[in-house]
């Protein structure tokens, strides 16, 4: 396939039969949004996820005469948690049955991203590994062996730059592919716990196939979920696979035995779960210090020095405080100028609209409706409200190119956790204050 082929993605309106549906997963800051902007061009719909506020984006493409879903799932570092975001990714990967989904992950920050690619290959063997920020890793003399990481997780793994359309061409051909052969039985990487995790999940495993006939592999993970005593996605599955877990007497016994054959040996609810993350983290590490080398291993070092600054406790708050107050005080002094160009720029077509109506005898009730009331009320908020959201906005995007929103959520997340909330909603009252 060559560079015009893949430019002329013919990408049609969102209406119809579509012939495969492909989830597109990953961590937040990896490209994600770029390749679906780049694979759906201009049809894509953005609504709401039922019953939650976080936003989902959905787009159609046609590739060698398919027609192609594409779902943007909210970036995430984990699927294990119950933020509104991880509870979605989790359960459309899982429930929602995509015939592909495709993980995008940071190849400047492979390790950290084959977190989520291990938690996902637990639920699904239809997964695609997209390597992205080829460009960067380059420049920051980073070298992954793609082939390697395909061998060792046995499922396709793709190396692109998103921001280069023609080098998504590789990964449309391996994603139709996929979408092709998701009947065919695959052995992708299985994550291998200690003897005695092993033995209570195959327990439980051989339990919930014999009553519900699930396959395998979702069979394993639900296990682990109920030994985890994870109420929330219990339910979720419960509601979409129609079968029963959390009242059934059987599954209940052998899981309350097994978790007694846990605590013997000192583990309980807790330590179980720490364990869980503990191998899958361990587990990235092997795979990361197999498939990538460093010309330049303290490439980190850098951020690593920022991010004692910026994140600490000493600095940290302090820090962002001046960021936020420096933004709002350009924003708030910065939008005077083109306010009162706007106020005066409006208020003169005003005078002559009034003068307009004067001339052709219009009567005053309608055109004081029309002029002091439609426009002049139109244009007050146009005058208002444009200037500062022209302003601030493109200066929050340069603090979330620079990387430094995620530090912002990291620093208040200890004080929004005291609210029931994320640190990550910090982001969104600054935005409301500068609307407000």
């Amino acid at each position: 396939m060559n560079k015009v082929e893949t430019l002329s993605i013919k990408q049609k309106e969102s209406t119809g039969k579509v012939d495969y549906i492909v989830a597109l997963a990953g961590n937040p800051n990896v490209g994600k949004s770029t390749i679906f902007n780049n694979l759906t061009g201009m049809n894509q719909h953005t609504g709401n996820w039922t019953g939650k506020t976080v936003a989902n984006a959905t787009g159609i493409f046609d590739y060698r005469g398919e027609k192609y879903q594409l779902v943007d799932i909210p970036g995430t570092y984990s699927i294990m948690s119950h933020s509104e975001e991880e509870e979605i990714a989790r359960n459309y990967i899982c429930l929602g049955n995509p015939d592909t989904t495709i993980v995008v992950v940071d190849a400047t920050s492979l390790e950290r991203n084959l977190n989520l690619v291990l938690q996902i290959t637990e639920i699904t063997d239809n997964i695609v590994v997209c390597v992205n920020l080829l460009d960067e890793a380059k420049k920051k003399k980073i070298t992954i062996d793609l082939d390697t990481l395909s061998k060792i997780l046995k499922v396709p793994v793709v190396g692109v730059t998103a921001r280069s359309k023609y080098t998504l061409r590789d990964l449309l051909k391996v994603t139709k592919s996929a979408c092709n052969n998701k009947e065919e039985k695959k052995t992708i990487y299985h994550i291998e716990y200690t003897e005695t995790i092993e033995k209570v999940i195959h327990a439980l495993k051989v339990v919930i196939i014999d009553k519900y006939h699930v396959e395998e592999k979702l069979a394993r993970w639900i296990s682990i979920k109920l030994l985890d005593d994870d109420e929330c996605i219990l339910n979720e599955i419960q509601k979409q696979l129609n079968i029963e877990l959390i009242n059934d007497k059987a599954i209940q016994e052998t899981k309350k035995e097994m978790l007694r054959e846990l605590e013997a040996k000192g583990i309980d609810k807790h330590v179980f779960k720490e364990k869980i993350i503990a191998t899958i983290v361990k587990k990235a590490e092997d795979i990361a210090k197999r498939v990538c080398k460093f010309e330049n291993k303290n490439y980190a070092s850098r951020d690593r020095r920022i991010d004692k600054v910026l994140t600490s406790k000493k600095y940290g708050i302090p820090i962002m405080l001046l960021f936020l107050l420096l933004i709002f005080w350009i924003t708030i002094v910065g939008a005077n100028y083109p306010s009162q160009f706007l106020f005066s720029f409006f208020g003169n077509i005003q005078e002559k609209l009034i003068g307009f109506a004067t001339y052709i005898h219009c009567p005053e009730w309608l055109s004081n409706m029309l002029i002091l009331g439609v426009y002049q009320t139109l244009t007050w908020v146009i005058s208002v409200m444009l200037p500062p959201m022209a302003i601030f906005f493109p200066l929050f995007t340069i603090l979330e190119d620079l990387g430094y929103l995620p530090r912002i959520a990291f620093n208040m997340d200890g004080f929004f956790k005291k609210a029931c909330c994320s640190g990550k909603q910090m982001i969104t009252m600054c935005m409301g204050v500068t609307k407000w």
